[in-house]
């Protein structure tokens, strides 16, 4: 397999972790009840279209704002799997916050953003950047954004086959995999630092 290849699916699955579409799909569902198929089809384009116009100008301006303000790409990690862990936990522990509960019933805000793309996401982005380069990153978060959508559109019949109780057991799955990604970035961050100290 195309060391391309590799980092594209390496990358894709942080990122599928990190917007946790489970957690997102009920919240579509009730967002668009009474809608006509047409306003629904409307949030749902307008949704992925804002996460991916956020996501790659976040991506874009990440690197000026690391030097503006003199941030390591090692501390990034650090900061980052912080953050991360904390979105993980929050989620384990079944506290509720923008992420489940968002006001308002349009594609861009809330559902573009922050349920889409959100600080978890902008936050994976960046740090796989620096494991996966740019172009296997960005290709992983446009092939995610793409799998958004479809699960979107097919929103009613993947609750009605996994049911509520499916679909809150896989976010939780989600949540536990994305703390462990978050754990990972904090241990490569420090080993970096570390490693430049001993040198």
């Amino acid at each position: 397999m195309p060391d391309i290849l590799k980092n594209i699916i390496s990358a894709f699955i942080p990122i599928f972790v990190a917007i946790d579409i489970f957690a997102v799909l009920p919240i579509f569902i009730s967002m668009t009840e009474g809608m006509s198929h047409e306003k629904i089809r409307a949030v749902e384009r307008d949704s992925v279209i804002t996460a991916i116009v956020v996501g790659l100008s976040f991506t874009a301006l990440g690197e000026a704002i690391f030097n503006t303000l003199s941030i390591t790409v090692n501390d990034f990690k650090i900061a980052g799997g912080l953050v991360l862990l904390i979105f993980a936990v929050l989620d384990l522990m079944g506290h509720t916050g923008t992420r489940q509960q968002p006001a308002g019933k349009w594609g861009v805000v809330p559902m573009g953003v922050p349920l889409i793309v959100g600080p978890a996401v902008l936050t994976t982005i960046l740090v796989l950047i620096d494991h996966y380069g740019i172009f296997a990153t960005v290709a992983s978060f446009v092939i995610n954004l793409a799998v958004v959508w479809i699960a979107l559109r097919s929103a009613q019949k993947i609750v009605h086959i996994l049911g509520r109780g499916g679909i809150l057991a896989v976010s939780k799955i989600m949540a536990l995999l994305l703390a462990s990604i978050a754990v990972m970035m904090i241990r490569l961050g420090i080993e970096n630092i570390v490693r430049g100290h001993a040198m």
